[in-house]
């Protein structure tokens, strides 16, 4: 370089024009002999416009900018952002302006800098996998999330709630704040996408690119992976942050939960294996729920996995009306347990890991419909997760026009893991005449007899299997999860009745629209 600056103030070798026109620089070969080497350089340029300073080379992605919010996605106007970031922010607070809306206004003035505050929970809220699966995180991992955000709104004037670039982490983090948005805004889940599915685009503030100060470095973003299900192998289904978001507001409008009602410690208490592994799929209009199978009596298996006795869950199951237990799997309690309490029982085998025949399926739909409005049904095959999750995905599709997608993300957003493998493509298969069979039947519940299902003939799961040892394999996995969740943390407390006390913290807002200010529905003084 330096052989190449001397020898070009050396030799007139090329013909200049006046500042700013365009100059041809002939192809010559130079010859320069320095004290150590001989240095030839040849030079072809052609039609290179000249300017006095040659302007910085920009790279989609890497350009870095004092702004902390550039290239974030704004979730509020001037109030809430997302961001992706390579490492963490130099300092939880930062004074600075937020990303101006018109390229020509004026700069603003240091006066007008606002404190921008900074949280992120990647390592608050974990997904505790079975196999290759990371999300999405489940819904009492949503409200503790929208508990905090409220929380910061409250507090400081501009957030940035941000996660890092890795993309379980990202897919989860995008989940959260499009979920809340759906919750407490009242956006539809393409509005609270909006922004988020243009990860490729130059960076501006309603993108999705980075911030990229100066402390953080810059990276390129690659599109959300889809949600993989609880298996070790290849998932050949797309589960996508959108149809949790349909599937949340889906149930929502079904009656499924509430949100000032929802009690999140007693959520976390029985999903624990310990205390019963179970979790609500609808708890107001419909009362549906998904547990493990319990077994003789209460045992702890050598992976760490604890069953529960019929006995464990009878005072539960009272208290909360369940009319009916529903089995799946083989046989491994008495079910006569749950009889003599008052609790009637089914049993509807099909093989671990399988779909069911159309026969088996309209039996257990037919069961389920026997129940009383006003009480519920309890599910159950040997993990709670595959057969169980696809005889209820079937019936709220039936009865509540579901889509498969939706059905599938929100119940694993009740219940990480439910469906698992072909039973996804099975529920997407069936969706259309599950459609058609709930709006011809229109049969009042509670009038039809249910088959007797003799549990002597009972086959055991090992029979034949669709995945063998699938239902094994995720209690095994689960068993891992709570040795590790124990090294973290202790159990919670339980509020074991409906009627506890309920968190006072979460109070649902309004937009008055996409851009406008969302206003407090229940607080006049509001966050925003």
């Amino acid at each position: 370089c330096l052989g190449a600056a001397v020898a070009l103030s050396s030799f007139s070798w090329a013909q200049k024009t006046t500042k700013g026109k365009k100059v041809t620089l002939r192809s010559t070969t130079l010859s320069f002999q320095p004290l150590l080497r001989r240095v030839v350089l040849r030079f072809t340029i052609i039609n290179i416009p000249y300017t006095n300073k040659m302007p910085a080379p920009k790279i989609a992605g890497t350009i870095r900018s004092k702004n902390p919010l550039k290239g974030a996605v704004e979730v509020l106007p001037e109030r809430l952002y997302y961001a992706a970031l390579k490492t963490p922010p130099p300092s939880h607070n930062i004074l600075a302006s937020t990303p101006r809306r018109d390229a020509e206004a004026p700069k603003p003035e240091k006066k007008d800098k606002k404190q921008i505050h900074f949280f992120n929970i990647d390592n608050e809220l974990v997904y505790w996998n079975f196999f290759l699966d990371f999300g999405p995180l489940n819904l009492g991992q949503l409200v503790r999330f929208s508990q905090k955000l409220n929380d910061k709104l409250k507090k400081f004037p501009v957030v940035c709630f941000y996660s890092s670039t890795q993309p379980a982490k990202r897919a989860n983090a995008v989940y959260l704040i499009c979920a809340w948005q759906v919750l407490y805004l009242q956006r539809s889940p393409e509005e609270a996408y909006r922004g988020f599915d243009e990860f490729l685009q130059s960076s501006v503030a309603s993108g999705s690119l980075p911030p990229v100060s100066e402390s953080q470095g810059a990276v390129t973003i690659e599109e959300l992976p889809p949600f993989h299900d609880a298996s070790p192998i290849a998932c050949t289904y797309d589960l996508t942050v959108v149809d949790c978001l349909k599937g949340i507001i889906k149930a929502r409008q079904c009656g499924f939960f509430d949100l000032d009602t929802f009690d999140v410690d007693e959520y976390e208490y029985f999903e624990q294996v310990e205390n019963g592994d179970l979790n609500w799929i609808a708890r107001g209009t419909e009362k549906i729920l998904a547990f493990a199978g319990p077994s003789y009596e209460k045992n702890i298996s050598p992976e760490g996995y604890c069953t529960l006795a019929p006995a464990d869950y009878i005072p539960y199951f009272k208290k909360n009306q369940i009319d009916l237990v529903v089995r799946l799997n083989k046989k491994n309690y008495h079910e006569q347990d749950f009889e003599k309490a008052g609790i009637r029982h089914v049993e509807h085998f099909y093989v671990d890991g399988s779909c069911p025949s159309m026969k088996i399926l309209h039996q257990v739909l037919d069961s389920f419909e026997t129940v009383p409005r006003g009480k519920g049904f309890a599910v159950h095959c040997k993990a709670g997760l595959g057969r169980t999750g696809t005889c209820i995905g079937a019936y709220l599709m039936k009865h509540y026009r579901f889509t498969a997608a939706e059905v599938i993300g929100w119940m694993r957003v009740c219940r990480p893991g439910c469906v698992i493998g072909p039973q996804q493509h099975f529920l997407k298969q069936i969706e259309s005449r599950m459609w058609q069979e709930g709006s011809s039947s229109k049969i009042p519940r509670a009038i039809k007899d249910v088959p007797p299902m003799p549990s002597k003939n009972t086959l055991p799961d090992d029979a034949v299997t669709g995945r063998s040892g699938q239902g094994a394999s995720l209690l095994a996995a689960r068993g891992s999860r709570r040795s590790k969740a124990e090294m973290k943390a202790s159990i919670p407390t339980p509020p074991i009745t409906p009627d506890s006390e309920k968190r006072p913290d979460v109070v649902p807002v309004t937009p008055d629209s996409r851009g406008g200010t969302p206003k407090n529905s229940k607080n006049s003084s509001g966050w925003f």
